[in-house]
């Protein structure tokens, strides 16, 4: 009867997803190899046919090796917080995850507001506005600052009930109340260095963003040495610990963002803002939320897909919750390099529309592609070869190392999808095509997502491989609809 057991429907189902992800690969073949052929002839074709062509690649590996190096930064840095925390037990790892959903919905209007004010920076960029592009930053930051205060007071007032509908039991519910106080009550240098930082990448600096965000991530990580078991002489406060150098790690980002302001050579500036007598305006900041509503509505259409996954992975067990998060921090590394390229596609897009120039925005999104492409596939190799001996770093049970495995197989396949939808999604959204985007993240993910998980799980009892399943179609939907739509050109025509 062991032969039975729910993890071996598990393993079992993991198998039959990679023979259907085989059935795949066969139908596309064709696709999939003028891919390699493509990236075979990147170099060929940059050297030899178009030295134009070959500036392009440099302009974008400029552009994205700063925005790439800080996501994965960022990632990486969650990824050891999760490491340190898990010192503490499963159950610690589980309180952080059960907040993650919730936190990232409460930044959700701020995430959109970056995004739109990155598109309409690096618009005004290619249009040589730079009075416009300091009036978008002003007012985007204005804003930001009023309603960040309310959500905070929202968020920190319903955490309690909020937690418990995430899927919090017994041994996670005082503990993520606890993390998740901490980390709202500092939320409020979060959107202020994203939306500093959106500004800075949209006219074209993206090394600014990268230097802040890193030197962030090391000092949260260097505090949750400090704090969590306690060194030096500083109290072990355990997961209070992680979540205040968490704090401290984006106050000392949101310090520097401000700073950059100051630089001589930065586009957008404070010192030009006095001198040029620059304020907030009401016109600019409907023009920044009719570009970021769309938004708004994808990424909470993107965020109660996920809690609903997260929802479901909890109620599955403290272990198999802990082992999800452990997956879920790989998943978001791969999405780091992804949104690395999505940043630069966004700022070089927009700008090359801003020029008039749809020709140029469309090798730019074409080479962002590339690049993408063999990211994800070196992504692949290691997850498939490590992925046991990276999931040991944070467990040492038998039965969640197991758990790992087969997590990982499915994350071998996903990235690859993952990285090209983020790349061809930052595309449109650089042109403003924000409306698209939206109607395929309600698809894919409120739509698809939850019902294959819901059908995987509910109807059909496969655990934690149903939620998986449930990631891949996914992100197999949003590549397809994002890559029709990129291929088709009309969004290279969209003002704004």
């Amino acid at each position: 009867m062991g032969q039975e057991s729910p993890f071996y429907l598990t393993k079992h189902a993991c198998g039959i997803a990679l023979r259907i992800c085989a059935l795949f690969f066969v139908f596309w073949k064709k696709k999939i190899l003028s891919f390699f052929k493509i990236m075979h002839r990147l170099k060929y074709d940059c050297i030899m046919e178009s030295p134009s062509n070959k500036n392009l690649i440099k302009e974008t590996i400029k552009m994205a090796w700063p925005a790439v190096l800080e996501s994965v930064f960022i990632q990486l840095a969650g990824m050891i917080d999760t490491l340190m925390v898990s010192a503490s037990g499963t159950y610690a790892v589980s309180a952080v995850g059960l907040t993650v959903q919730p936190k990232f919905i409460a930044l959700a209007p701020f995430i959109a507001i970056t995004i739109a004010v990155s598109a309409l920076v690096a618009r005004r960029r290619g249009q040589d506005r730079r009075d416009e592009a300091n009036r978008i930053m002003v007012t985007a930051i204005v804003f930001s600052t009023i309603a960040c205060a309310l959500i905070t007071v929202l968020s920190i007032a319903f955490m309690d009930p909020v937690i418990r509908w995430c899927g919090s039991n017994a041994d996670t519910h005082a503990p993520a109340i606890l993390y998740f106080q901490i980390i709202q009550g500092g939320m409020i240098f979060n959107v202020l260095s994203i939306v500093i930082n959106a500004a800075q990448r949209g006219s074209g600096n993206t090394r600014i963003a990268m230097t802040t965000n890193v030197t962030s991530s090391v000092v949260n990580i260097i505090f949750n040495y400090l704090l969590i078991e306690g060194h030096f002489g500083f109290p072990a406060l355990g997961l209070r610990g992680a979540a205040i150098a968490t704090v401290f790690g984006t106050a000392v980002a949101c310090g520097m963002s401000f700073w950059s302001l100051f630089h001589i050579s930065s586009y957008v500036s404070l010192p030009y803002l006095i001198k040029e007598k620059i304020y907030p305006r009401v016109r600019l900041l409907w023009e920044i939320l009719k570009f970021s509503a769309n938004l708004l509505m994808e990424n909470l259409a993107m965020r109660i897909g996920f809690m609903y996954t997260a929802l479901i992975a909890a109620r599955l067990g403290t272990d198999a919750f802990a082992a999800h998060n452990v997956a879920m921090n790989f998943l978001g590394v791969t999405f780091a390099f992804g949104d690395g390229m999505q940043v630069a596609a966004v700022a070089l897009i927009g700008r090359s529309l801003g020029e008039q120039n749809p020709a140029k925005a469309k090798q730019y999104g074409s080479i962002c592609q590339r690049i993408g492409l063999v990211i994800s596939l070196c992504i692949s190799a290691v997850l498939l070869a490590g992925g046991k001996a990276l999931f040991s770093l944070f467990f040492k049970d038998p039965a969640i190392l197991e758990m790992g495995v087969v997590l990982c197989r499915y994350l071998v396949v996903i990235d690859i999808f993952q990285i090209s939808q983020i790349i061809y999604a930052g595309c449109l959204r650089g042109a403003g095509d924000v409306k698209f985007t939206m109607f395929v993240s309600l698809i894919s993910v409120a739509l698809i997502r939850t019902a294959v998980t819901w059908l995987l799980t509910s109807v059909i009892p496969l655990g934690i491989t149903g939620i998986w399943l449930g990631i891949l179609a996914d992100q197999v939907s949003r590549f397809t609809l994002f890559s029709i739509r990129f291929r088709k050109g009309d969004w290279t025509a969209l003002e704004l």
